[in-house]
C-alpha cells in the first residue's frame, strides 16, 4: 500500500521557514523524506535550523533570502538547483506587515512594502520556479495566505488586501499550469502562536477572547498548519487544486 503522505526524493524549498509557520512546514516535510531548503532574510537564522534537521539525519542546507528582492529570489532558485538538481515542492511562507491600525492611516511607502513583499514576490518566486517544475513532470506550490484576506479587518487591513491577493494569484496560477501536472493550492490560517502574532498570546486577556471566538476554543500552533501543508504536498490531494484551505479553528464560521 502507498503511502499518501510521502515525500521521499523530493526537494521542497520553503521560504520564512527559520521559525513560526515555515519551520514547522519544514521539520514535517523533512520528516516525510524530503530534502528542504532553509530560508529567511538573515543567514545566521537560516543555518542553525538548517542544522537542527541535519543533525536530526535529515537532508537540509540554509539559504537566505528577502522574499521582496528579485535578486535574492533568483539566487534562492539557482542555489537549490546548484545543490539538488530540482525544485518538487515551494512552500511561499514568507510576508510582512509592518503597520498595525486603518488603512486610512497607511503611508504610500508601507502600502508598497506589504505589496511588493507579499504579493510581487509571491509572483516572482511562482514565475521562477514553475517552468522547470514543468520541464521535470511536475509539482506543487503551496501559498500561505491568511483568514484576513477572507474578511475585513481594522487593523491589518492592507495586510488582508495582499493575501486576498495571493489567493486569487493561486487560483490563476493553478489554471495555468495543471495541464503540466503541477498543483498550487492556498492555506489561510486563523491565529497561530507565531511572533507575528506574539502581543496578542502574551496577552491573557485577549488570548482568552480569541480562544473563545473558536469551536475548538483554542489558537492554533505552528504545526496543526505544517499538517494542512503536508497535505497539500502530497499524493494525499492529488486532486485538489486552486484552492484555499481554511485553517483557522472554526473561527470563521462561527
Amino acid at each position: 500500500m502507498s503511502n499518501l503522505f510521502d515525500l521521499t526524493g523530493k526537494v521542497a524549498v520553503i521560504t520564512g521557514s527559520s521559525r513560526g509557520i515555515g519551520k514547522a512546514i519544514a521539520e514535517q516535510m523533512a520528516a516525510a523524506g524530503a530534502k528542504v531548503v532553509i530560508s529567511s532574510r538573515k543567514p545566521e537564522a537560516c543555518e542553525p535550523v538548517a542544522e537542527e534537521l541535519r543533525k536530526a539525519g535529515y537532508e537540509a542546507m540554509a539559504i537566505a533570502c528577502h522574499v521582496g528582492k528579485k535578486d535574492d529570489l533568483q539566487n534562492l532558485v539557482d542555489k537549490t538547483k546548484q545543490a539538488y538538481g530540482q525544485i518538487d515542492v515551494l512552500v511561499c511562507n514568507a510576508a510582512t506587515n509592518p503597520v498595525y491600525g486603518t488603512t486610512a492611516e497607511l503611508s504610500d511607502e508601507a502600502w508598497d512594502k506589504i505589496m511588493e513583499t507579499n504579493v510581487r514576490g509571491t509572483f516572482w518566486l511562482c514565475n521562477m520556479v514553475l517552468p522547470d517544475m514543468a520541464a521535470q513532470g511536475g509539482g506543487n506550490v503551496i501559498v500561505l495566505s491568511s483568514i484576513a484576506g477572507l474578511r475585513g479587518n481594522t487593523v491589518i487591513g492592507a495586510y488582508g488586501v495582499s493575501k486576498a491577493a495571493e489567493a486569487a494569484l493561486v487560483r490563476n496560477l493553478a489554471v495555468e499550469w495543471g495541464p503540466k501536472n503541477i498543483r498550487v493550492n492556498a492555506i489561510a490560517p486563523g491565529l497561530v502562536r507565531t511572533d507575528f502574532a506574539k502581543a496578542l498570546v502574551e496577552d491573557p486577556k485577549r488570548l482568552e477572547q480569541a480562544e473563545q471566538r473558536t469551536p475548538v476554543r483554542r489558537i492554533g500552533e505552528p504545526v496543526d498548519i505544517a499538517g494542512v501543508a503536508m497535505f497539500l504536498a502530497t499524493p494525499a490531494s492529488a486532486y485538489v487544486t486552486g484552492q484555499t484551505l481554511v485553517a483557522d479553528g472554526g473561527e470563521t464560521i462561527c
